[in-house]
């Protein structure tokens, strides 16, 4: 059975309602007080705080009730609580859905429910009156009832603090940032600002601080940071703790952006000069222009943290919000979030091989596995640009072993019909974080009978030097285990001869930069692919080159020696079943040309 999304809604919205642990607890006055008004309002006996929960209605607060709890089937309260919006029914014995239910058959005959929200919009239950003749609620009766319901969220935000005051900084947390912006714009409708977030340190220079002089030190700069921003801004104005290591502000109405920028670069120059850590910390500054009441405090606050993490690849580190990078941004977050399911869909996800060409022979011997993805919205993504995405993350270990699993099965289909082909496979740095990956492509090879020089493993210059002693390790266990190992884009990274001399690598494959404009023997680009070719061999290294697009470049390539190539001059990626039937075709001409000969 699929897991739909509604299915999802109900777990959030009961999770919702769980961490604010009211459940079965004690009755308690402040909710009581808000009951009985609810009550005197509708003049009518019976009224209740109900919270929904999985199977009952239970009441925080009651009046004329003298049980806790209904079951929630068809209580008017519950669908309060899934539609977030109000209720009346004027007479039970009139309606089909409710006339037979548990207050149905106890005689209830009135009622009218307002929705208890939390600030994200989860429906916890409703704010309810009942009675026992029918009758119609007024515009006004519930417009009270509304009023009330929301002062019942309040007293539970405030009973169950939702973080007003930040222990450590002492400044107003991001909650009362979103009360304090929907305020002030129910007040000053229509007047454009600026909002400004300052991101003290980036999460590895805050990880640093911590580790040499533990999280007080940590705690220290935040309340150091918070003074300064506090004696800057004046009483005036208030400071916001948004985040861990961010605060926001608003600026003065009317300032000009420009010069509002210089003024908040010099302040906190000034401010950076007589800081603590000044010299292990990097300040970036990001500023939202908005309207009061033309966006959300969530969107004002998003924007500006946004703009805060632009300015840190800027000089000055002080950025405006650009509507273009945030799309950017939102977009690479939900093509983060929606991997997580692609590689759980089934369908999404799949490989598609590039041929490896040997150049004396022109025969297929080998082909790079390449991963594809088909989004069910937004159809073919380029790998270009969820991979970079991908390995930053954890999703990085579970798309790896995907596309081992999936290659290393095609290559079991392939050998099992007398296809000799051998697959190479990507990973990257995030992968030498994992202690069993060795032993997680042995038993791979080992489930299906495969050869372990079948399959060979690529990674890049960079990935090895962002982990020079763990991959140096990693990739000797591999060779020992008789796995190929391939050094990808040769010649882009940053490792030193020395440090090649010691990798039990087989293969370097020449990134398509060199090759892509390869032409005679003329150019620097000859010279460089003639001197890496050259290198490579003295270094015992079989030469793969990548990006061919000419038959001019494979000439060339063929003259200096080097050993395969790849790219769009043979074949472009194929899925398996078109690229078996591309190496019978190219089979069938070569033998057709040889009879010819």
């Amino acid at each position: 059975m699929s897991y739909s999304v509604c299915d999802h809604r109900e777990e959030v919205r009961l999770d919702a309602l769980y961490q604010l642990s009211l459940l079965d607890t004690s009755p308690s006055e402040s909710f009581d007080r808000i009951t009985r008004m609810a009550s005197q309002i509708f003049g009518l006996p019976v009224a209740a705080v109900s919270l929904t929960d999985r199977d009952r209605q239970w009441f925080k607060s009651r009046v004329g009730i003298d049980h806790w709890s209904i079951p929630r089937d068809t209580a008017p309260c519950a669908q309060v609580a899934t539609t977030t919006q109000p209720l009346v029914i004027e007479d039970f014995q009139t309606d089909p859905y409710y006339a037979d239910s548990v207050l149905g058959r106890a005689g209830t005959r009135f009622y009218a429910g307002a929705p208890l929200v939390t600030r994200d919009g989860h429906g916890l239950g409703a704010l309810c009156v009942l009675g026992m003749e029918p009758r119609r609620a007024s515009p006004a009766e519930l417009a009270a009832l509304v009023d009330l319901a929301a002062m019942v969220m309040a007293q539970i935000e405030l009973q169950h603090a939702f973080g007003r005051i930040d222990p450590v900084s002492g400044l107003p947390t991001r909650s009362q940032f979103h009360d304090d912006l929907i305020d002030l714009a129910r007040d000053r409708p229509g007047e454009p600002r600026l909002a400004v977030v300052v991101d003290l340190a980036r999460d590895d220079q805050i990880s640093r601080i911590a580790r040499a002089m533990g999280g007080a030190r940590v705690d220290e700069m935040i309340r150091e940071s918070s003074r300064a921003l506090r004696n800057a801004l004046g009483s005036a104005r208030p400071a916001y703790h948004v985040g861990a290591a961010q605060f926001a502000f608003l600026s003065p109405p009317g300032v000009e952006h420009a010069a509002y920028q210089q003024e908040l670069r010099a302040g906190f120059a000034a401010i950076r000069a007589s800081s603590s850590v000044r010299f292990v910390t990097n300040v970036a500054i990001g500023l939202r222009p908005f309207t009061l009441g033309d966006v959300s405090a969530d969107d004002v606050l998003r924007g500006a943290a946004s703009a805060a993490q632009d300015a840190r690849s800027i000089d000055g580190a002080i950025a405006l919000y650009s509507p273009s990078n945030d799309i950017a941004h939102r977009r690479q977050y939900a093509l983060l979030r929606d991997f997580g399911a692609a590689l759980d869909a089934g369908d999404q996800l799949r490989l598609e091989y590039q041929p490896r060409i040997e150049l004396t022979t022109g025969r297929c011997i080998g082909a790079e596995a390449l991963l594809r993805w088909r989004h069910p919205r937004l159809g073919e993504v380029s790998p270009g640009e969820f991979i970079p995405i991908i390995e930053q993350t954890s999703l990085a270990r579970p798309t790896t072993q995907w596309v081992l699993d999936a290659a290393m099965s095609q290559l079991a289909d392939w050998s099992h019909k007398g296809r000799d082909i051998a697959v190479s496979v990507n990973i990257s740095a995030a992968n030498f974080s994992e202690d069993d990956l060795i032993e997680r492509i042995q038993l791979g090879l080992l489930k299906r009978g495969l050869r372990s020089d079948r399959l060979e493993i690529e990674l890049t210059e960079s990935a090895i030097m962002a982990q020079p002693d763990r991959a140096l390790a990693m990739l000797h266990e591999l060779a020992a285990a008789g796995i190929c190992l391939a050094i990808d884009d040769f010649g882009t990274g940053h490792s030193s001869l020395a440090y090649l001399q010691r990798l039990p690598a087989r293969v370097v494959k020449i990134d398509q930069a060199f090759i892509r404009n390869l032409t005679g023997a003329a150019g620097p680009d000859f010279v460089l692919v003639e001197t890496m070719i050259g290198l490579a061999h003295k270094l015992g290294f079989r030469v793969v080159a990548e990006g061919i697009e000419t038959a001019e470049a494979a000439a060339v390539l063929t003259r200096l020696g080097c050993e395969e190539a790849q790219g769009f001059w043979f074949a472009r990626p194929m899925e398996p079943a078109p690229f078996v039937q591309w190496i019978t075709d190219r089979q069938q001409q070569g033998q057709l040309s040889s009879r010819a000969a």
